[in-house]
């Protein structure tokens, strides 16, 4: 049954009345056999309460244990708790958007600070990496322990990787603070979304989805002025504040399904029962279940793999060092062993192969992550470009660069209501693509010295709508194919693509970055400035102490641009590619599918 938050004649049902509280003994007995419901012998049906009640109104039966847990959850709750519910999801999207614009402002002057400017794409491959390489555990997380548990591990990390951020004293703390913070809040937010996706119907999700990512609407403006003050005064701050203000943001989502789960078991829908393994068969039991071998191969492939695109350039033989050739190889053979693993090892793969290998999803992973590459190929620097180029200030940078979120943050919302009212997607996304690739490719006309910035921002305006409605179609299309069972594993899948294309991108942008502009430099530079060139090169700071119209400042503008139009260029033909991943998509009319259950957004 789905009831629609927004319908004032939706049908009304109260579990209570329907459900008796059950003895804790009921089910106790044998669990239902199914190949997926990975954590049933923790998370158990209430068989005898629930038998004499339709299938809409109970948690599917040969779901995962997490799965289960949200299905009991929905179908006891009221329409407040739904809207609380999504109140909650906005406001820690707010606080994700507002710290994410406040601290990507401040990451060149923060590795500035250490004399690792040119570190900034390395930092961002290592952190994308480990990232991609978690969303596995962590869609296992929620679906074995439950979106509660799993939503409160990762707000754990991500406040941990804040408190490192804001306590590090060298650029190898820093780098290892970016993991953990990158790790924590990705898998925070990518909590919320399997939530979203858990409690709205598939005609509403793209809707649901643009809701709660609203904020960065807000916080694009706010953010960039905030890094500014921060930097003015304390940039340590800037991560110290917003470990204090998460977990107060966190804590009533968290309150409201735990107490929502309380009302599921009082009522019957669930029922604890101990799983008599030993602790040895536990631990067994979890690094089966977390496809342990499988995380671990492919977070050394993909560090392994990309690592050296951003730095074969220092090392003594370039490419011909040893080392370097050492991690590709290695990195392509864990890769590889991954895809083994996956399809003829592991006792319980992270995906069923066939639904991997389905049009929507592979269509759908291959676009994000070839907008991702394409994205990352000249996104990392653009502040810095911005500030050098065109003088800008730190915090009229961040409002430049914060127009995909405002733009993008409006446009979701139209592009949300288009699928509810025509039930397709498709045609959004063959519209986006071709214009995105044409709005890019107007980005290395328009990206020169030369140019007025207006003409930056027009451009910028035009790829935030198009890139917004990639976003949302890239999820609708991916959920569409899977049933509730397989949602957080297929978001996960599609979150993996999307920072191993950002990972990608970032290679490709530090590459262009060393391989470009220690030589330009060299070569722009006026002779009694070129003994510099290495100083100029890793510390933004050491860049714009140089007045506009001076001969130095002149010749890093020069550099900047050459570089800057390379990863352009890079960018638009790479992004060439989704014009063949987005005609792989089905069709699907997702206002006729009933995936999810209770009462929904």
């Amino acid at each position: 049954m789905r009831v629609n938050i927004f319908n004032r004649d939706a049908t009304k049902r109260d579990t209570t009345e329907t459900v008796t509280e059950q003895d804790p003994s009921v089910g106790s007995g044998e669990a239902t056999s199914n190949t997926n419901n990975a954590s049933s012998d923790d998370i158990e049906l209430a068989q005898q309460g629930t038998a004499d009640l339709p299938l809409s109104e109970k948690p599917e039966e040969t779901a995962q244990g997490g799965v289960k847990e949200i299905e009991a959850i929905t179908l006891s709750w009221s329409k407040p708790h739904v809207v609380i519910a999504y109140v909650c999801m906005f406001l820690l999207y707010f606080t994700n958007a507002f710290q994410a614009s406040i601290t990507s402002n401040l990451s060149a002057y923060i590795t500035s600070g250490f004399e690792s400017h040119s570190l900034i794409p390395v930092i961002s491959i290592v952190s994308n990496v480990m990232t991609a390489a978690a969303y596995l555990p962590i869609a296992k997380i929620l679906d074995v322990w439950g979106r509660p548990v799993g939503f409160s591990f990762m707000t754990m990390i991500a406040v941990l990787g804040m408190i490192l951020s804001a306590t590090c004293k060298d650029i190898e703390t820093y780098c290892a603070a970016q993991v953990f913070y990158s790790v924590g809040f990705t898998g925070m937010i990518f909590s919320v979304d399997v939530i979203t996706a858990d409690t709205s119907s598939m005609r509403d999700r793209g809707l649901a989805f643009a809701f709660t990512s609203s904020p960065y609407i807000i916080t694009a403006f706010a953010g960039p002025k905030a890094a500014e003050n921060f930097y003015d005064s304390n940039w340590r701050w800037a991560y110290g504040c917003w470990a204090i203000v998460l977990p107060v943001v966190a804590l009533p989502l968290w309150w409201t399904l735990w107490s929502n789960k309380r009302k599921a078991t009082k009522n019957g829908l669930l029922v604890k029962k101990p799983s008599g393994r030993t602790w040895l068969q536990s631990t067994w039991f979890y690094i089966v279940e977390f496809d342990l071998a499988g995380v671990i191969l492919i977070a050394a492939g993909l560090v392994l793999f990309l690592l050296p695109f951003s730095i074969a350039e220092s090392a003594e033989n370039e490419w011909r060092t040893a080392h370097i050739i050492v991690m590709l190889v290695i990195g392509v053979v864990c890769l590889i062993g991954f895809a083994v693993f996956e399809r003829w090892v592991a006792p319980k793969p992270f995906i069923p192969y066939a639904l991997l290998l389905s049009r929507n999803i592979m269509g759908a992973c291959l676009l994000d992550a070839t907008y991702q590459i394409a994205y990352y190929c000249w996104n990392a620097y653009f502040t810095s470009y911005l500030q050098v180029v065109y003088n800008q200030s730190l915090a009229t940078a961040g409002y430049i660069s914060g127009i995909f979120d405002v733009v993008s943050g409006i446009w979701l919302l139209g592009v949300g209501f288009l699928i509810r009212y025509t039930g397709r997607y498709k045609w959004l996304l063959q519209i986006a693509v071709p214009l995105y690739i044409l709005f890019v490719g107007l980005l290395i006309y328009f990206r020169r010295p030369e140019t007025g910035i207006g003409y930056i921002i027009m451009v910028e305006i035009f790829i935030s709508v198009a890139g917004g409605t990639m976003i949302i179609g890239q999820q609708v299309a991916i959920m569409a194919v899977a049933d509730h069972n397989d949602v957080a594993a297929v978001l996960a899948i599609l979150g993996l693509f999307g920072y191993m294309g950002g990972a990608v991108g970032n290679s490709i942008s530090g590459a262009i970055w060393t391989n470009t502009l220690p030589k330009a430099l060299q070569e722009y530079l006026p002779a009694e400035t070129v003994d510099q060139w290495e100083a100029i090169y890793d510390d933004l700071t050491v860049q714009l102490s140089y007045p506009i119209g001076d001969a130095t400042r002149d010749a890093i503008i020069k550099a900047y641009a050459l570089a800057q139009q390379r990863m352009l260029i890079a960018g638009t033909a790479i992004m060439a590619l989704a014009l063949i991943w987005v005609f792989m998509l089905k069709n699907i009319k997702v206002s006729d599918m009933e995936q999810v259950k209770g009462v929904l957004f």
